[in-house]
């Protein structure tokens, strides 16, 4: 189903109106660029996301009031959440990174909430803002897991639920906003967006995997 827009008439670019498709005649979204399959996956990594940095909150408020508190996911010397919360790249901007989680993924969840009530009809801005935050989100993971793999060289397993989310919310929500015109795009990467999005999600997975099995191999053999 296609929308247009009668050229004597133009919306002002402000009123909320379905995003162009460029779909193929007869040629259904696929489901994740659907209004409701969007906001689910908003919803879905929202909630994880959510969850992880309360976690994370509750263990960093626990470490504050008792410096030898041993966290939940302080399972050995490679995978200790307490050990990454004291390394500067746990307050990257001069303050607990937590602080962002516990702020972006409910937030998240009220623009999955509010495309639902709306079905998906919000101007264009609020798809550039979303895709603003998507990216932002997947560069600062991209940081943290540099971090954690090369640097620090401990992992925090509430951190890495966080990447888990992150990946899905950056990738899909490119794709939809590609699909949707909201990101100018030829037709060939539209059909990647359209038909390949979830193999980006699966090869990102995988290197994250990769990458932390190869410099964390003592950790699988002599760590559970």
């Amino acid at each position: 189903m296609s929308t247009t827009l009668d050229a004597h008439n133009p919306r002002p670019e402000n009123v909320a109106e379905p995003q162009r498709t460029d779909q193929v005649p007869g040629r259904v979204l696929p489901g994740y660029a659907q209004p409701v399959g969007f906001a689910i996956w908003l919803l879905v990594t929202g909630a994880v996301g959510a969850l992880a940095s309360f976690l994370l909150l509750y263990e960093r408020v626990r470490l504050w009031n008792d410096p030898q508190h041993v966290t939940a996911c302080d399972l050995n010397p490679w995978v200790s959440c307490g050990e990454v919360m004291q390394s500067w790249q746990s307050a990257t901007f001069g303050f607990p990174n937590i602080f962002i989680g516990v702020v972006a993924f409910p937030l998240l969840i009220g623009v999955a909430v509010s495309l639902l009530a709306t079905g998906g009809r919000m101007p264009r801005w609020y798809y550039h803002g979303l895709q603003a935050g998507a990216v932002f989100a997947f560069g600062f993971i991209i940081w943290l897991w540099y971090s954690a793999v090369y640097t620090i060289g401990v992992l925090c397993p509430y951190c890495m639920i966080v990447w888990a989310a992150v990946i899905p919310l950056f990738v899909v929500t490119t794709a939809r906003n590609i699909v949707h015109g909201v990101i100018p795009a030829s037709a060939g990467v539209k059909r990647v967006a359209r038909d390949w999005w979830w193999v980006v999600v699966a090869v990102l997975y995988l290197l994250v995997f990769t990458s932390i099995l190869l410099n964390f191999t003592d950790a699988f053999i002599y760590g559970f």
